[in-house]
């Protein structure tokens, strides 16, 4: 995509830009920061700052706005899964948190449901943990959980997620098994930050509780995690200025930490039903663009539980259309400009209008019309 005859920054160097519709994924560059987070970012730029004592302060702050005991800012969810990990298992104590990642003489296992395996908690195991598995794919009882739990359990570890069924031991429940056992729980809730009344609800469950700020228009590289304070502590005293170098490499600036603050007061301050809105108008361009388009059997905007609120389905007519949902996707990634949707079965392309520019809605439109009209 050019501007005013200009090349964009990333073709000059060879890649190609993306519009992106199918949400703030890493692979996909996560996140485009705020209009608030940006100009929180470009005034942090013009003087430096005590790194300790600006992490201090914004989780302070972040404490206050989601009514935890404390917080602190890291390098994305994925480091504050790793970072509370390693607080779990050394404590407050300076000498087992310099051990690390040798275990020696301390706990080594984190426990986790084992319906609740996914892609990212391999980030239980970077201190040289171990993952110990309770129950099976078909769900976990609670007595699986206690027995799961032993003397080398350093937590336990929980997939926060708004549609869990009752084959998992609720969150609730699991915080009560560990904590009668002395061991406290982790839990990720990196996307669940909508509705706010459950932002605040997650944030005060667990012991440590891990959030990604992309998903709020925070820098992609940002997170945080809630929490006990002496937990947090903990937190800190391996995180990049730590004490120890455990964290050294999970670094943030200045820039990006004052961001994260500006886009979560944003996202709390939001009236996010005009939000939802906002993207309905932007669905109803695509839907009004492919109307009576032979390749298009229907399209209706999907209620989802995530923070993203709706979605838009178009659905194929894929015995006129000659191919499947993926065969659209694969066409749309591969043209100019670059248009990244996502695909749901055989026939239905899905579109996400929280990650749009303004204005990219309308470009999807006629792409969508020109490929489908057979």
């Amino acid at each position: 995509m050019t501007t005013g005859g200009q090349r964009n920054v990333y073709e000059r160097l060879g890649a190609r830009p993306v519009i992106n519709a199918g949400g703030n994924t890493t692979i996909w560059g996560g996140s485009t920061p705020s209009p608030e987070a940006l100009r929180a970012m470009h005034e942090a730029g013009n003087s430096f700052v005590e790194m300790e004592e600006l992490l201090e302060a914004t989780g302070a702050h972040i404490a206050d706005l989601l009514g935890s005991e404390a917080a602190y800012v890291t390098a994305g969810c994925y480091a504050a899964l790793v970072l509370s990990t390693a607080a779990c298992i050394t404590g407050n104590d300076p000498e087992k948190a310099a051990q690390l990642p040798d275990l020696t003489g301390l706990k080594s296992e984190i426990v986790l449901q084992q319906r609740q395996r996914y892609g990212y908690d391999r980030a239980y195991t970077i201190a040289g943990t171990k993952l110990v598995l309770a129950g099976d794919e078909n769900g976990t009882s609670t007595q699986q959980l206690e027995d799961a739990i032993g003397p080398d359990t350093a937590a336990v570890a929980f997939l926060i997620q708004s549609d869990l069924d009752d084959s998992v031991v609720s969150l609730e429940e699991t915080i009560e098994i560990a904590h009668a056992r002395g061991v406290p729980v982790i839990g990720d809730a990196a996307a669940q930050i909508y509705p706010i009344e459950t932002l605040r609800r997650n944030a005060q469950s667990a012991d440590l509780v891990c959030f990604g700020g992309k998903y709020m228009g925070a820098p992609h590289s940002t997170g945080f995690v809630c929490g006990k304070q002496e937990m947090i502590d903990a937190v800190a005293a391996h995180g990049f200025i730590g004490p120890t170098p455990f964290g050294r490499a999970m670094k943030v600036d200045r820039q990006e930490i004052m961001g994260l603050v500006a886009a979560l007061e944003a996202w709390i301050d939001a009236d996010h039903e005009e939000r939802l809105v906002r993207y309905g108008v932007k669905f109803s361009a695509i839907e009004r663009a492919v109307q009576g388009v032979s390749g298009v059997r229907e399209t209706k905007v999907v209620p989802v539980s995530s923070y993203v609120g709706l979605m838009l389905h178009v659905v194929l007519d894929t015995d006129k259309l000659g191919k499947s949902a993926a065969d659209v996707y694969d066409e749309l990634l591969e043209g100019t400009p670059r248009i990244r949707v996502a695909a749901e079965g055989d026939d239905t392309i899905t579109v996400n209008v929280h990650t749009l520019n303004e204005g990219e809605e309308h470009v999807i439109a006629d792409r969508l019309r020109d490929l489908l009209d057979v």
